[in-house]
């Protein structure tokens, strides 16, 4: 007599796409598809894997963390990217020159960036940027 196999956890899901009907979002998945099929870079699957993602699971990361993250000197002068929203902290003060990429801002984000000296950039100029994701930090 043979033993019975539980197949309860048999089926494992992935995301081929993203739930969301967000032509911005169906774009990007169209380019960076692309990219990660046609280039050897990591970077570009990550970034797709990213972009199926819930917002659950690609939660806002605020300036802080992002201006902590960029503290030491092998950072220095890399593009940020972040897959979901970057958000403004009031608790720091300071906040450096950063080129940063990521699906949203909030204006008060986008404004102390800006107002410091720094760039924000979208998806698509990141690809003309650093097709392989060249001097890039990714922050989850």
């Amino acid at each position: 007599m043979g033993i019975d196999i539980n197949h309860k956890k048999d089926r494992k899901v992935h995301r081929k796409e993203p739930k969301s009907e967000n032509v911005y979002l169906r774009l990007l998945v169209k380019l960076y598809r692309f990219l990660g099929r046609r280039t050897n870079a990591e970077f570009n699957k990550v970034i797709l894997r990213r972009l199926f993602m819930s917002r659950q699971n690609r939660p806002a990361i605020s300036l802080a963390r992002i201006v902590r993250q960029m503290k030491s000197k092998q950072r220095a002068g890399k593009i940020v990217v972040v897959v979901g929203t970057v958000t403004d902290d009031k608790r720091i003060f300071k906040v450096p020159a950063l080129t940063v990429c990521a699906l949203r801002f909030t204006e008060s984000a986008r404004a102390r960036i800006v107002k410091n000296g720094g760039k924000i950039i979208t998806f698509e100029q990141l690809a003309v940027q650093a097709p392989l994701g060249q001097n890039t930090v990714v922050m989850q």
